[in-house]
């Protein structure tokens, strides 16, 4: 039997925590990309607010269909995002990249829908087949799932959003059934086989990986921007330089402060404090995620929650990891805390999904 819907189950810790990491963005995306002559309508952070106004109406207009409901949309919307990857690679590089299609006012990052569209159609996938029952040759069927977009999104090039793909298909193949050894294995022979693909990424990826082991190798080029990072975050001590007090960002020595490098801002006006209320803020989402993933016995839901979990915790992970040094930079955002529309839009898509599997999973 299915539950009864009714909006006193929807979670509202569940829907507040993403609001209240979108308050700590707005203040950081204001503050990074401040201009004196600027009214505040014409600012980015208007900007973001609208489309964050956009993903909260996405948020209500998902959760009011059961999710069980979707699953006729999973393939369609999974080959739409196919075609809009395909379609960006033809149009006019920004920044030596094709991963943004114009629409008005508007750019469309098509890498961000692809990624809740891989979700849902290995959900969809691992829900219909169960993986003692399946043929060799079947097996290969999510495999192509994730490697099509995966191919395609790097050709734009895109390293931040291909990688993050790998370890969301991996979380999804172990709760499918797939034994930790084998997983273990694959990524074994994708570690092995780094040095030989590291000829096939373009120059500036490679600076990129090779700052990571030592920024100082090029201070001015490919290792300025996370050498003025850790001093931005490191400068913010404890409880930070205040708003629109970091010395770092408003002098304008730190680059992408208001997308990719976002959480330094964070660091150095709000500190140590403000840093890890951010973190912490993700984990309990996260956590929140995997829960609803163990407690839905209703494999489609679990699975997709699974998916959308990992996903936010990854990019958080990588995203704060590489402003601290701790990864190399991989150019992705903090969700819900980088500008972005696309990336906003999606994020509390992706939110929906979870509330909405947590509202309509059935009771057996």
């Amino acid at each position: 039997m299915r539950k009864k819907v009714s909006f006193r189950n929807f979670d509202k810790f569940l829907f507040l925590t993403p609001i209240l990491i979108f308050l700590i963005g707005i203040l950081s995306i204001y503050s990074a990309s401040f201009k004196s002559s600027q009214s505040f309508d014409q600012t980015l952070a208007m900007k973001q607010i609208l489309w964050m106004a956009i993903g909260s109406l996405g948020v209500f207009l998902v959760v009011r269909v059961d999710y069980f409901k979707l699953k006729d949309l999973v393939w369609p919307a999974y080959f739409l995002a196919l075609l809009f990857l395909v379609l960006v690679l033809f149009m006019p590089a920004r920044l030596g990249a094709h991963r943004w299609i114009p629409l008005g006012s508007f750019n469309f990052q098509p890498s961000e829908f692809a990624k809740l569209g891989v979700i849902l159609a290995l959900s969809h996938f691992f829900a219909n087949n169960r993986i003692e029952f399946i043929s060799k040759r079947k097996m290969l069927i999510p495999f192509i799932v994730v490697g099509v977009p995966f191919l395609l999104v790097l050709k734009e090039p895109d390293l931040g959003t291909g990688l993050l793909m790998i370890p969301v298909f991996f979380a999804m193949l172990y709760v499918w059934g797939f034994k930790p050894k084998t997983i273990f294995l694959m990524v074994l022979l994708g570690a092995i086989a780094s040095p030989f693909l590291f000829h096939f990424l373009k120059d500036y990826q490679k600076a990129r990986l090779l700052v990571f082991i030592n920024p100082n190798l090029d201070p001015l080029g490919a290792g300025y921007t996370i050498i003025q990072s850790k001093i931005a975050i490191g400068s913010g001590e404890l409880l930070g330089k205040g708003f629109m007090g970091g010395t770092q960002n408003q002098l304008n020595f730190l680059p992408e402060r208001h997308t990719d490098f976002i959480f330094a801002v964070i660091g150095e006006e709000g500190g140590f404090l403000a840093a890890l209320s951010v973190i912490v803020l993700f984990w309990l989402i996260v956590k929140k995620g995997f829960i609803i993933c163990g407690e839905t016995l209703e494999r489609f839901g679990s699975m997709l929650a699974c998916g959308i979990s990992t996903m936010l915790g990854t990019q958080a992970i990588i995203n704060i990891g590489m402003t601290m040094g701790f990864l190399p930079v991989v150019g992705i955002p903090l969700p819900l805390v980088s500008y972005g529309g696309t990336s906003v839009v999606v994020t509390m898509l992706s939110i929906g999904l979870l509330l909405n599997i947590k509202m309509h999973r059935p009771l057996f």
